[in-house]
């Protein structure tokens, strides 16, 4: 960690920036990586191997929603007086969790092969699923982390990690091994996060089972989790309707333009959420300081989101065929990844808005307004089935254009507006 020491004289003296700067360092790696695996797939697999793996994927993201389940963000969030009971529980509750999601998926492998008439699915969801036989190792650790705002190391896992899985993307790809290339990786790389969060940092587990102080990180996480659970529906609705509803290969153009345009984007809307979340967190019982630092934060994410997100729009009709393939732009993918693209201009400052919420301990407004918007969402992309896959992407652009500004607007006039006794 030498090297990552001497570059802190070089990063500015705001940690919010800072942590994007680490966050940023590390998706520019990842996206580099990516770009290269992205190309071999583009040009190696075939419209069903991208619908396949776009089933296998989705399944796997809507059960491991409940890993995300705010036990992590409890531990961020807890005073130090009681942090390390906190963290045996946590780790207890982690194994619980894992065993129980391993079974579930299991179990649904064999549901959603039935459902799409394919039971060359069944496998590689069990597979896949054996990851969570594998996180609970790390998990306080990566609590711990972002605790103390070390999300240099956080960057440096998740680099490591993810440039490994696209690396043997790209190799297994070559070998002609078919959806298998996007789908086997993603269990080959899960050590590597528990060995990187093993090797920087301490806390080790003291080996004995306890739900001690169950009931306070569960009810703190059961919101967040409510929220995790919609954001997956949503980020997965659009493929699993198109899937039934248009068919296998227009899944697989469509799953190919909306990893293509938005990837990026989402990226730095996750990292820029992770950051914030720590950094609102620190001054979370000082209102006039936790003001001062939304209005910045969301200044810093427009500075960044909006130029990036626009650049990538207008030059998708230029490097799509250069990068990827002339057979995406025939099969209609640019007008696709373009609308999708577009559509992360509101997403940061929404998710700004529900990190406001989780950090002052008020994540069931944010699960109230998820609810409304998974909702609106929903009823869109039915209509735009009706259309095709484009009909899909003009209504995922139109509901969260419209509706996300509203909440972050309304979100920081319901926390962030000084009341009398403050002024006075």
């Amino acid at each position: 960690m030498n090297w990552l020491r001497s570059l802190h004289h070089f990063l500015p003296q705001d940690r919010f920036i800072r942590n994007i700067g680490w966050m940023g360092l590390s998706e520019l790696g990842i996206r580099l990586s990516r770009l290269v695996a992205t190309v071999i797939l583009a040009r190696l697999l075939s419209p069903q191997d991208y619908g396949l793996a776009a089933i296998v994927l989705t399944t796997h993201e809507f059960i491991r929603v409940f890993t995300r389940n705010g036990i992590g963000d409890k531990l961020v969030q807890a005073d130090a007086a009681e942090i390390e009971d906190l963290c045996k529980t946590a780790y207890s509750l982690n194994w619980l969790l894992g065993l129980g999601l391993f079974t579930i998926q299991a179990i649904g492998a064999f549901a959603m092969a039935a459902l799409y008439h394919n039971f060359n699915l069944t496998l590689p969801i069990v597979l896949i699923g054996c990851t969570y036989l594998i996180y609970p190792l790390g998990m306080v650790q990566t609590a711990l982390v972002r605790r103390e705002n070390r999300l240099n190391v956080f960057s440096l896992t998740n680099l490591a990690q993810v440039v490994a899985d696209n690396v043997l993307t790209g190799a297994f790809a070559l070998l002609g091994m078919g959806m298998w290339a996007i789908v086997l990786p993603k269990l080959l790389v899960a050590p590597i996060w528990v060995l990187m969060m093993y090797r920087y940092h301490t806390w080790r587990p003291i080996y004995g089972f306890t739900l001690q102080h169950w009931r306070r990180i569960l009810g703190f996480g059961s919101r967040i989790l409510g929220v995790e659970m919609l954001n997956t529906l949503r980020e997965n609705i659009d493929y699993l309707l198109i899937g039934r509803c248009v068919g296998l290969e227009p899944l697989g153009v469509y799953y190919f333009a909306f990893n293509a345009g938005l990837g990026i984007s989402l990226s730095a809307v996750n990292a820029m959420g992770v950051s914030m979340y720590s950094d609102f967190c620190d001054v979370r019982t000082h209102p006039v300081q936790l003001r001062a630092r939304f209005v910045r934060n969301l200044k810093t994410i427009s500075k960044v989101i909006i130029p990036l997100v626009l650049l990538q729009s207008s030059l998708a009709p230029v490097y799509v065929p250069l990068v990827f393939g002339a057979k995406w732009v025939e099969r209609g993918a640019v007008p696709i990844l373009i609308l999708i693209c577009l559509s992360a201009l509101s997403r940061p400052f929404a998710n700004a808005a529900a990190m406001l919420f989780r950090a002052v301990g008020s994540p069931e407004i944010d699960l109230r307004w998820n609810l409304c918007f998974t909702g609106a969402l929903v009823v869109g992309i039915l209509s735009g089935t009706l259309y095709g896959i484009l009909g899909v992407a003009i209504a995922v652009m139109a509901v969260h254009l419209l509706l996300q500004p509203l909440y972050t607007v309304w979100a920081a006039r319901r926390m962030l507006v000084p009341t009398w006794k403050e002024v006075l």
